[in-house]
């Protein structure tokens, strides 16, 4: 699929009157499966990848050749619009927005979020007047070639301060990111305040509110348009690797391979038009 059908695609799910859930892939099994699943676009998820290479997340220790290129990855095996979670945008600059833009479209992504930290553990977010500076860089690169999500993560930096994100959320939807997203929102009313306050533009929720996960139709009855789980199902799946681990150190080798998902499963879903028929 071309870089601006996939687009196209991906704004089409935000403008249509009901939300929708991206689940975030890492691989090209976890990609195709998900795409089996129904779902209609994938993310990538900087957790994943950080992990997936042995790396931490956050700290600026994958690069955007990396991250760009797992979401190629996962387009091309489920034919499916794809999201990069693509951090703080590779630097501190607005320039260095810009540049992640041009690389995300050159990959083939329909989407790319830009976040407001520093990957600094001393000082986790930018200020918020270089914050929507970069925001409104990488904005005015991203009109209509692909989709830009303005991403604060107050919540999740130990800056529990719901007035300065609906601020930051505001200013970056006026800078020109087509989707706001503050993940760990503590509960359904800051849920609730933050979908008001950037209306009409979209909002992305990760699973639901800090204070534990929420059925899909309570966040949709919210306005939620969009529901990302971040590292959530790679988490997932390393729990049951641990737990297959553990059967395995205690030599019970049926409990650690079942069930299993038989190979020829996977094979015939990334066979050539398996996962994009």
């Amino acid at each position: 699929m071309r870089q601006s059908d996939a687009h196209e695609r991906f704004r089409a799910l935000h403008e249509a009157p009901r939300g929708f859930v991206m689940p975030n892939a890492w691989d090209g099994a976890s990609a195709v499966l998900l795409k089996q699943a129904g779902f209609p676009a994938l993310g990538t998820s900087s957790l994943a990848i950080a992990f997936a290479l042995g790396r931490l997340d956050g700290v600026a220790a994958v690069s955007r050749e990396m991250a760009c290129a797992n979401g190629t990855l996962l387009a091309a095996v489920s034919g499916l619009p794809v999201n990069g979670d693509l951090e703080d945008g590779f630097g501190p600059d607005p320039r260095h927005c810009v540049e992640t833009v041009e690389a995300a479209i050159a990959a083939g992504l329909a989407g790319l979020g830009i976040e407001d930290t520093t990957a600094d553990p001393a000082r986790p977010i930018h200020d918020f007047d270089h914050a929507v500076a970069r925001v409104r860089a990488a904005a005015r690169a991203a009109k209509g070639r692909i989709l830009l999500t303005g991403r604060t993560d107050n919540f999740l930096h130990g800056r529990p301060d719901l007035d300065d994100t609906i601020r930051r959320l505001v200013a970056f939807a006026d800078a020109g990111a087509d989707v706001l997203y503050a993940p760990a929102l503590p509960d359904l009313d800051a849920i609730r305040a933050v979908v008001r306050a950037v209306a009409p533009k979209p909002v992305n929720v990760l699973i639901g509110p800090a204070s534990g996960p929420m059925p899909l139709a309570t966040l949709l009855e919210l306005g939620v348009k969009r529901v990302s789980l971040g590292g959530a199902l790679y988490r997932r799946a390393m729990a049951g690797l641990a737990d297959a681990a553990k059967a395995m150190a205690a030599g019970d080798l049926a409990a650690a391979v079942a069930p299993a998902l038989p190979g020829k499963t996977i094979a015939a879903l990334l066979a050539p038009g398996g996962a994009r028929a």
